[in-house]
């Protein structure tokens, strides 16, 4: 996401440095791989950890577009008191500065990391919980389509990582999407809902969740099984979806539950042989 980020920065006609995680020795806030990219204003996006090491990163970086010096640095950095941090490890660094020249580049390299990286979800339903959760997950590594036959819900603009669809038939999508995608059900119509699941349900999908109560899951449950599903089927059904404790009812709140749920199932199937 980051590159997809460098990218459009560069497309913006800005300058940036990337900063990145090398290597990681002992107690380190960050793993290697962990970057972040500072512009010429001083703004910056992502993190490699915070504490005194990312002010003087982010020093060193700023740094780089005045001074002249080569478009690629690497620093070494304990962790100890002379950044007055505790953690006792070491961290390499690796900064380096992109021109708007080099915007081809980064985007042919933004699109080859998110296919391999990003985990597709097709999020049904463009509603209030449904705008807030594509808020929510637009710095997080899934490449969402979002779904919803009534054209007018959707807002006029939508994260990168999102692409928005209005077709006359939602559950017709289900049959077109990629066997690894996730599914996430909230449409503005229980009988709709009740046909994306059932459909969804009918393949081998690794998620498919279904915002809603125990009473919602107890109902549509009964109706599956009535219609001939079997039990192993019914049972893949997540729903409610969300962390369990977190109880609030603003959209964003519902949101960030369902995201942190979506990040746990997709570590799962990515660990899972």
């Amino acid at each position: 996401m980051l590159m997809t980020r460098l990218a459009s920065l560069l497309a913006k006609g800005e300058r940036v440095v990337h900063v990145m995680v090398e290597r990681a020795q002992g107690s380190t806030p960050r793993e290697a791989g962990a970057a972040m990219l500072v512009l010429e204003s001083g703004d910056f996006h992502g993190t490699i950890g915070g504490g005194a090491l990312e002010w003087e990163a982010l020093h060193l970086a700023r740094s780089m577009f005045a001074s002249g010096q080569p478009t690629v640095i690497r620093r070494d950095f304990p962790l100890g008191p002379e950044l007055a941090q505790c953690c006792g490890g070491r961290m390499a660094l690796r900064f380096e500065m992109f021109a708007p020249e080099d915007v081809s580049r980064i985007a042919q390299r933004a699109a080859s990391d998110e296919s391999g990286e990003l985990t597709p979800l097709a999020l049904f339903g463009a509603g209030h919980v449904g705008r807030a959760l594509v808020l929510a997950l637009a710095p997080l590594p899934f490449r969402v389509r979002w779904i919803d036959s009534r054209a007018e819900a959707f807002p006029a603009l939508a994260p990168a990582n999102v692409e928005m669809h209005a077709p006359a038939d939602p559950v017709a999508e289900i049959d077109a999407l990629d066997a690894g995608a996730f599914i996430l059900v909230m449409t503005h119509s229980h009988p709709l809902d009740l046909a994306i699941v059932s459909q969804a349900l009918a393949h081998d999908f690794p998620f498919v969740g279904l915002i809603g109560s125990d009473t919602k899951r107890a109902r549509f449950e009964s109706r599956m099984r009535d219609a001939g599903m079997s039990d192993a089927a019914r049972e893949r059904l997540v729903c409610p979806v969300g962390v369990e404790g977190i109880d609030g009812k603003e959209p964003a709140i519902i949101a960030a539950s369902m995201a942190a749920a979506l990040l746990r199932a997709r570590e799962l199937t990515r660990t899972t042989p």
